[in-house]
């Protein structure tokens, strides 16, 4: 089965680019957002303002690298301590749920996060690094929420 997913990533990668995966804002700021896959939502949180107040702001539209890859940036980051998770979840994927199901129940010894229904939810970072996204960072549930101002005003009380 991974093979197969592999081919039908490296066929989407093709058929479908996607340039922007995330954008860097203030490096001081304790927030970090998270669109999912809602590429429409990233771009409206380029504005210069707006990125005074948060970190990052990207996608996440896999289960397994694309959650190792926020592990490893909050552990690198680690003045970051709150995640907002919005934008529409990715369909077949359900990356936003795989996120929120490793935050509250870890991973098994076979590296796969617990209750996840995602197809392929098995990770390659270190147990010490997600215990530390674990006890660190709160997340924020916006899953399928789209609506820019009412993800602005959730940045605003965080």
């Amino acid at each position: 089965m991974n093979v197969l997913a592999e081919i039908i990533g490296e066929i989407c990668k093709a058929v479908l680019p996607i340039p922007e995966e995330y954008i860097e804002g203030n490096s001081n700021s304790s927030i970090a957002i998270c669109t999912l896959s809602s590429i429409d939502l990233l771009r409206k949180f380029s504005n210069y303002e707006i990125l005074n107040d948060i970190s990052i702001v990207g996608r996440l539209l896999s289960e397994n690298k694309g959650i190792d890859s926020i592990i490893e940036y909050v552990n690198n980051n680690q003045k970051i301590n709150i995640i907002i998770v919005c934008g529409k979840e990715v369909w077949g994927h359900k990356s936003g749920h795989s996120l929120f199901q490793l935050h509250k129940h870890g991973i098994d010894k076979n590296n796969r996060i617990i209750n996840s229904s995602s197809p392929d939810p098995y990770l390659t970072v270190s147990e010490f690094k997600i215990k530390y996204f674990q006890n660190n960072v709160n997340l924020v549930n916006l899953i399928n929420e789209t609506d820019y101002e009412r993800i602005l005003s959730k940045i605003k009380f965080s």
